[in-house]
């Protein structure tokens, strides 16, 4: 089985020094009020919170990549929904890595790290198991989906005339013939091993026939660090959350084969995640923080909200980039860099609440575990079941909507979507994971 002991997935490329927390919003929220998207400061609901369901803290430490699949966590904060529902000292803290958040969450905010996190939606499992912890289980709950849809699949401008979309087949020639000519090593690169953008860009590059670990090097590179890379010819092709494909695209340095939802159509990316300890010990303050969360998932998928938005998530204090980088893609334009340009504002694009892309459904928890089977990174006897209703928390997910007032036909009935379709016909039935496994091609297990 491949070890992902944290040591050996630790990213180091150039950016040791940013693995330092980046702190926002640590002041108190005691007056009040809340940034808009113009930089002025407007008035936010004095929290109305009874004594009975009064927080048992009024702080938490939640961690963020710059991806704009972060944005609930960062809206909730500038928006004063935390301090809304009585969280009002919550910081919401920029990570440098997947690695960081791991390590971060393991210490904990007693040891100076964090209590959760917008988070791959694999990792709490992998943290819980201990497979990417040396061994240490740090048990953690999945209390909400962030987002469906929204990654991308890019690839280098040296494969700009292929025009490889979402069947990757050219593409095994032409890294034939690349190593052919004396290339040793054809890098293919996600942002963590085992998380959502390895197992996109494996099926992706397994459906067309291509052995993800020996015909190219999955390699390992932080987000924000993926246009620098592909820039300086480091790799051939690379899977990462928006902004950095929409940025690739407009610095015309690689463009766009497919995005994620091309794939499978509405599939779960990022995850509400925080530790098992702390949801336990603080189960109000707990409940504050979803519904802080799901209400600003509402908000962001207003299409009205949405340039606010893109200006909030901008600031230097966040993503640091142009709203040009972000605002495309959230409006649903999707320019591939090739000519191909296409309209997902009712399809493909990220979406936060609607079509239930908030509700954690534990179906979608077992593919991820599933296919982290497939490659070797859990055991082919792991007893998913036991491990999805330890992590999994969508009763509190629930609960959290009930007090929101979340009308019964958007909270869903079952923990399963049903049978999923990929792009090649592929069907997984949550039902028989195993006769899914089974039928897989390209696989380790």
């Amino acid at each position: 089985m491949t070890n992902l002991s944290r040591r050996k997935f630790l990213i180091t490329t150039g950016a040791a020094a940013a693995g330092t927390l980046w702190v926002h919003g640590c002041t108190s929220s005691s007056d009040n009020t809340a940034t808009n998207g113009n930089g002025n400061n407007s008035a936010v609901p004095a929290a109305n919170v009874s004594a009975a369901d009064a927080p048992e803290v009024t702080t938490a430490k939640l961690g963020f990549i710059a991806l704009t699949d972060a944005a609930p966590l960062i809206i909730a904060k500038e928006k004063g929904l935390f301090a809304k529902y009585g969280m009002k000292d919550v910081e919401v803290i920029k990570q440098a890595s997947w690695g960081t958040t791991r390590d971060n969450l393991v210490l904990g905010s007693a040891g100076n790290g964090i209590d959760g996190a917008h988070i791959l939606t694999p990792m709490p499992y992998l943290i819980s198991l201990g497979t990417v912890t040396d061994g240490k289980k740090v048990p953690m709950y999945i209390l909400a989906r962030l987002n469906v849809n929204g990654q991308g699949i890019l690839l280098a401008n040296t494969y700009k005339d292929l025009k490889v979309g979402v069947d990757a087949k050219p593409l095994k020639d032409a890294f034939a013939k690349q190593k052919a000519a004396g290339k040793k090593e054809l890098k293919a690169a996600m942002t963590f091993p085992g998380g959502t953008h390895d197992m996109w860009i494996r099926y992706w590059l397994a459906a067309a026939g291509i052995n993800p670990d020996t015909e190219v090097s999955t390699i390992v590179v932080p987000p924000p660090q993926m246009v620098a890379n592909v820039k300086v010819n480091n790799m051939e092709a690379f899977c990462v959350g928006e902004p950095w494909p929409l940025q690739t695209v407009n610095q015309k340095v690689g463009y766009m084969a497919a995005t994620t939802g091309e794939i499978w159509k509405d599939h779960p990316e990022k995850a509400f995640a925080m530790r098992a300890d702390w949801v336990d010990k603080h189960p109000k303050a707990t409940k504050a923080l979803l519904m802080a969360v799901m209400e600003a998932q509402q908000w962001c998928d207003k299409p009205e909200n949405r340039q606010e938005m893109c200006e909030i998530l901008s600031r230097r204090e966040w993503f640091k980039v142009p709203v040009a980088d972000i605002i495309d893609r959230s409006q649903g334009k999707f320019d591939y860099g090739t000519g191909r340009v296409e309209d997902y504002s009712s399809t493909l694009m990220m979406k936060y609440w609607r079509d239930n892309a908030s509700y954690p459904y534990k179906s979608h928890d077992l593919w991820f575990l599933t296919e982290n089977m497939r490659w070797g990174y859990l055991p082919a006897n792991l007893d998913t079941k036991a491990i999805i209703d330890k992590v999994n928390r969508e009763d509190l997910w629930k609960e959290a909507a009930k007090a929101l007032k979340v009308p019964d036909a958007e909270i869903p009935q079952s923990t399963s979507r049903g049978v999923e379709t990929f792009f090649d016909g592929v069907k997984f039935d949550p039902e028989k994971p195993q006769e899914y496994l089974k039928g897989l091609k390209i696989r380790k297990v």
